[in-house]
């Protein structure tokens, strides 16, 4: 797996989640393959949303939430500015995809990938280039 690809928070999270032992299995598996092949990209929106998720629905503790953050941060972080805020907002009104679906597609788009790993958007559509992949399907 060569193509720079984005991790939406759904994939970080079933990391953790025990209720889903195949998605937990799949997920974990996507995160080392990425890593491995230096391939993966999150957001900070993502690495934020993870922490809330991971601690709010999953009850993992925060000083592990918080590592596991350490860790997920050691992928290419793109943060995005008020451009990228507004071209959002553009795919949003174009496309129908929730606002922050389209940031995290901006994200993607922003850190050059191809591919979008969700289980949150339309499972291989292709948004500016970048195509969503459901690893759960």
């Amino acid at each position: 797996m060569s193509a720079r690809s984005f991790l939406d928070t759904n994939v970080l999270l079933y990391t953790d989640d025990r209720d889903a032992p195949a998605k937990q299995r799949r997920a974990l598996d996507l995160v080392s393959d990425l890593r491995r092949a230096g391939a993966g990209v999150l957001s900070l929106q993502v690495l934020q949303e993870y922490f809330v998720g991971a601690t709010r629905k999953l009850r993992v503790d925060p000083a592990l939430a918080r590592r596991k953050l350490e860790l997920f941060a050691r992928f290419e972080v793109v943060q995005l500015g008020v451009d990228d805020v507004l071209a959002a907002v553009d795919l949003h009104r174009l496309h129908g995809v929730a606002f922050w679906d389209a940031l995290v597609l901006r994200a993607a788009t922003r850190g050059g990938c191809s591919i979008l790993f969700s289980e949150d958007l339309q499972h291989d559509r292709t948004y500016d280039g970048v195509r969503v992949l459901n690893p759960f399907r």
